[in-house]
């Protein structure tokens, strides 16, 4: 048999977590739970979505992150799973690229071929993935994030390069691969591609607003568009038109303009004309086929063999802006190329990689196309073809890696044409559990604007296509694994899968028989972590494991991550890849905004781990809602780090008395003392196993939040500040009687079952507790299993009972401060109104709990009716509320309150409301409409709530007083023992002087006094001979002094 251990000194919380963290790496942990689940029948595969390694310090909304997918990871393997729990990392793309172009210093993407090498320029891009990564794995380990980090997915590997190869050849067996040449949005700075979802960064960005004058060939007329981006006018080839809108020649001075009617009056006011005409009204369908003579063709000799028209834009033309007719260059406009197509209009493209004008540019040539602006307005202004200059300040979308203004641009790009599998995304996506609901929603007002997806870029950090072309007939290629390229392969394989050296790689066509060269793109680097769900496993292992239980990721990844991996499997296996979907919030500063070092609102975990201690960050991240943004607090952590410290002390408090009473758990069942449980006991087990019911249903529904702070409310509430206050007094006993021991093993047991529910949430107090408190242990807590719920201790009733004791105490306590009585003086008598009398024998049954909390000598339980025989109740008409319901008849309704005011108070405290009949109509008259006004009589001051009202005198008798001293001194003996240092065990002998008349009073109290501060004797001398403290207690002087035995 094992005597539980005293748990001895202070909360320690640094030590305590650094001698944890050490406690589990010598005892391998880790490994000894894996080996234990390894025989587990039910598994859980967890997907990480891997962070981004362009720094190595994480940013707390990261640590938040990785603390929730921690959490949800140690419960399922206290639930007995088989849990995939395999780290990762996404190490490719421009933002890595961007650094180590600083580093080494880059001017421009040919500088990388020319002057760095690529071999040097992608093995840096190595080095530095890597060591964040390492980093990244030090700072998660170190906030007790623990995962499976000797195993870790790198999307950089070797493996998973192979293994992401999968989806391409799939995509390009179901003809959803494709080449093609469209325009998308260009960062010159970076000379890539950027896709659609990736345009989500703009800036304010100030830009000509000009208006340009295009002549008709035939006539003296002009067609008048409005443009923000002068530099396209160069690449002009049409105007677009509705052929729906009615146009009108508008004359000014000599020249006559074609604009939409409707947008007459507002152009002539923006270019600050007050003196034109409209001659003429008409169909845009006249329009259609007029040709025009290009503004600039004198300096742009392939414009003069362009035939310029007028076009139908239907559904592209608007009248919100502009003039009604729309200026067309389908080589830098999406909706252009579009239209242009539709019309096989020639697509010109005058704009190169580094965003500067390509030789047929002319007098442009070599010129950034931003930085011509201003030259291409002056050159219309001198043709005779501008006709309105101004700047206009919009919101313009900028790279989200660089911050550089983009450009539309055609360029050859390889896409997988997901927009054929619309439907099938969109039925996935309601086969998926979305935490919360919302996310489903955006994801499907994603799917339903989707388009084709641009897995090409056009760099030399990333996945490299496995796409090869024959340099001979153009044949197509394309490889879907490591392996199938080594058998295709005419020259070896490189050891590293980057640029340049899988450039080298060449394939014989099946063709004719000629070489292929692989194309020298590299992927999207959203289909790196996009595939992370086959390709962090491998084939055989996907395969084994099936669909991915949970992920969890922020709300930016709906149109990130979790949207790459739903169209990466939909184009793999038409389904989706995942069940459960959790999506938590942002974390923000103090004020509301993102935390950026910019802003210099940046706080480093480390600096919170410093100032107060892992334990403390985890509780207060995962008492967050998890789908709602977070604003840090540094008030919520101090109240986080005073929860822990309740935590700490009742564990203190269970473990020195049970160890000074020899309580040995093992050597009693429930049966032996389940017979000496007092109304507090049994409202302990019913309370636990209902908060295990509860804490299950919470994290099968992935509402860590609700976990946690149904954990914590449970200790520093139910146990704490009710359980312990209403029986400590039954560990003071000095013998061992049956009804302590029952106290002791209730408490050992919920306590010991507490810490493993606890461990996920603050795993490092909870395991130091649990390598103290618990006797006949295992290595650590992780490795017991989740406590099985006994139904048959849950007494609801009971647990309503002590709610309703509890909230009673908590009036009580309010009255107290009324009449400025401290809760340690005990009072004579409680009045409890009750306004449901159904709720009588509730409160019978909890009433030794009550007067525990209350510290009261009585208490009289009484209907509501009883309380006017110490108040005086006044009830007024509230007008506000009567007016808004009651209109027209709020005078008589005023009236008739006034008139009626006992009538209408006894029925709204029995029934809720008043009926009335007024003018043959009936009228219900609630509390709202009153102003109730309870004046008390007879020196009483009284609190209430919606169910009870109570009462009690606001003088204190002369014995109640004494009594309320005697709980002032044993709070100064007890202040000294602390300072003392002394143990709980220790014994004392205590020496005390003070008034004659209140000492000889005192004296009848020597027993409890002794009793509560673990004193041997009281010694009552006089103030002369007596070396003690002095202290004030209600206007006298007291000296005390304690000497250890």
């Amino acid at each position: 048999m094992t005597v539980v251990n005293a748990i001895q000194g202070s909360y320690d919380q640094k030590a305590i977590e650094e001698e944890i963290i050490s406690f589990w790496k010598e005892n391998n942990v880790y490994i000894r739970i894996k080996e234990r689940s390894l025989s587990s029948k039910e598994k859980f595969l967890f997907i990480d979505g891997p962070p981004y390694t362009s720094s190595g310090i994480p940013h707390i909304g990261t640590i938040w992150n990785k603390i929730i997918k921690d959490m949800i990871l140690r419960f399922q393997r206290l639930n007995g799973k088989l849990v995939w729990d395999q780290p990762g990392y996404d190490c490719h793309g421009l933002p890595i690229e961007v650094i180590i172009e600083k580093q080494l210093g880059v001017k421009q993407k040919n500088d990388i071929v020319n002057e760095i090498g690529i071999e040097k320029f992608v093995n840096t891009c190595y080095q530095f993935a890597k060591s964040n990564a390492e980093s990244l794995t030090k700072s998660f380990s170190d906030v007790g994030v623990m995962m499976d980090w000797s195993n870790p997915y790198y999307t950089m590997s070797n493996e998973y390069i192979g293994n992401s190869w999968k989806l391409v050849k799939r995509a390009y067996e179901r003809g959803l691969l494709e080449e093609g040449y469209e325009v998308l949005h260009w960062c010159p700075r970076c000379e890539t591609t950027l896709a659609d979802y990736e345009v989500s960064e703009y800036r304010e960005i100030e830009d000509p607003s000009i208006y340009v004058k295009f002549r008709l060939e035939n006539e003296d007329k002009y067609l008048l568009i409005w443009t923000t981006t002068p530099w396209t006018i160069p690449s002009n080839v049409s105007v677009m038109i509705d052929p729906d809108f009615e146009y009108c020649d508008v004359r000014i001075n000599k020249e006559i303009l074609i604009i939409a009617c409707r947008r007459v009056e507002e152009v002539m006011r923006e270019s600050n004309i007050k003196d034109y005409e409209i001659i003429r009204r008409y169909s845009g369908q006249q329009l259609l086929g007029m040709k025009y003579i290009h503004p600039l063709s004198d300096l742009l000799n392939f414009q003069r063999n362009i035939s310029h028209t007028v076009i139908d834009g239907k559904g592209v033309v608007t009248l919100e802006e502009g003039t009604g007719l729309v200026h067309s260059a389908p080589g830098h406009g999406d909706v252009d190329f579009m239209v242009g197509k539709k019309y096989s209009l020639p697509i010109i493209m005058l704009v190169g990689d580094h965003g500067e004008f390509l030789k047929d540019a002319g007098k442009y040539a070599g010129k950034s196309v931003r930085e011509t602006n201003d030259e291409i307005i002056s050159d219309l202004k001198e043709r005779n073809a501008l006709f309105k200059k101004g700047k206009i300040v919009h919101n313009y979308p900028v790279c989200w890696r660089c911050k550089t203004p983009l450009i539309l641009r055609a360029t050859n790009q390889w896409f997988f044409r997901v927009t054929r599998l619309k439907e099938e995304i969109l039925r996935e996506i309601n086969r998926v559990n979305w935490i919360p609901q919302w996310g489903k929603s955006r994801i499907e007002n994603m799917v339903k604007e989707l388009r084709d997806w641009v897995v090409s870029r056009q760099r030399y950090w990333g996945t490299p296509l496995p796409i090869w072309k024959c340099i001979n007939c153009k044949n197509t290629t394309v490889v879907g694994s490591l392996e199938e390229l080594k058998v295709l392969a005419l020259n070896k394989v490189p050891e590293n899968l980057h640029r340049p050296w899988i450039d080298e790689v060449k394939i014989r066509c099946n063709e004719c028989g000629g070489v292929m060269e692989r194309v020298q793109d590299v992927a999207d680097v959203w289909f790196d972590s996009g595939v992370a769900f086959y390709a962090s496993l491998g084939e055989e292992l996907w395969k084994k494991l099936g669909l991915v239980d949970l992920v969890v990721e922020g709300n930016d990844q709906l149109r990130g991550w979790f949207f790459s991996m739903l169209r990466s499997n939909v184009i793999m296996e038409d389904k989706t890849p995942y069940t459960n979907v959790l999506v938590h919030g942002m974390m923000l500063d103090e004020n509301g905004r993102e935390m950026h070092k910019s802003l210099g609102n940046y706080i480093e975990p480390s600096t919170v781990i410093e100032k107060y201690s892992r334990d403390v960050l985890r509780l207060w991240l995962l008492r967050n809602q998890v789908w709602e943004d977070v604003k840090f607090s540094w008030k919520a952590l101090e109240q986080a780090k005073k929860e822990l410290q309740i935590v700490w002390n009742t564990f203190v408090f269970a473990s020195v008395y049970m160890n000074l009473d020899n309580f040995q758990p093992d050597s009693i069942s429930i049966d032996d003392i389940k017979s000496y449980f007092t109304t507090e006991d049994k409202y302990l087990l019913s309370r636990f196993n209902s908060i295990i019911l509860k804490l299950t249903n919470s994290m099968n529904e992935y509402k860590i939040h609700e976990y946690t702070n149904l954990l914590i409310d449970f200790i520093v509430n139910d146990i704490s500040r009710f359980y312990l206050k209403v029986s400590r007094k039954r560990a003071w006993k000095e013998s061992n009687e049956p009804d302590k021991i029952a106290m002791y093993y209730i408490l050992y047991t919920v306590l010991k079952n507490w810490l493993v529910l606890a461990s996920p949430v603050i795993p490092f107090i909870s395991e130091k507790l649990y390598q103290t408190f618990t006797i006949n242990k295992k290595i650590s807590v992780m490795l017991e299993e989740l406590p099985k719920i006994d139904i048959s201790l849950i007494n609801s009733e009971l647990e309503k009972a002590i709610s309703l004791a509890r909230e009673i105490s908590i009036l009580i306590l309010n009255a107290r401060a009324k009449a400025n009585i401290k809760l340690r003086w005990p009072i004579k008598e409680v009045n409890i109104y009750v306004k449901d009398l159904n709720k009588y024998t509730q409160l019978e049954q909890v009433k030794d709990v009550i007067l525990s909390l209350i510290n009261a000598k009585q208490i009289n339980f009484l209907p509501i009716t009883e309380f006017s025989k110490i108040a005086r109740v006044e009830v007024e008409p509230n007008v506000g509320p009567i007016g808004k319901d009651f209109k027209r008849m709020s005078k008589e309704i005023i009236d008739y309150i006034s008139t009626h005011q006992n009538e209408i108070y006894n029925d709204i405290i029995n029934k809720g409301t008043h009926k009335v009949i007024l003018d043959d109509k009936e009228f219900l008259i609630k509390s709202d409409h009153l102003v109730i006004k309870e004046i008390l009589l007879n020196n009483y001051v009284a609190s209430s709530s919606s169910e009870f009202i109570v009462a009690i005198r606001k003088e204190v008798s002369y014995e109640e007083e004494t009594e309320g001293i005697i709980r002032d001194i044993i709070r100064r003996i007890q202040f000294m023992r602390k300072k003392l240092n002394l143990n709980i065990t220790d014994y004392i002998v205590v020496g005390m002087s003070g008034p004659k008349d209140r000492i000889e009073e005192i004296k009848k109290f020597v027993d409890t006094i002794k009793e509560e501060t673990r004193a041997k004797e009281v010694i009552f001398e006089s103030e002369v001979k007596l070396n003690g403290t002095e202290w004030e207690i209600e206007g006298d002087t007291y000296i005390i002094s304690i000497e250890k035995v």
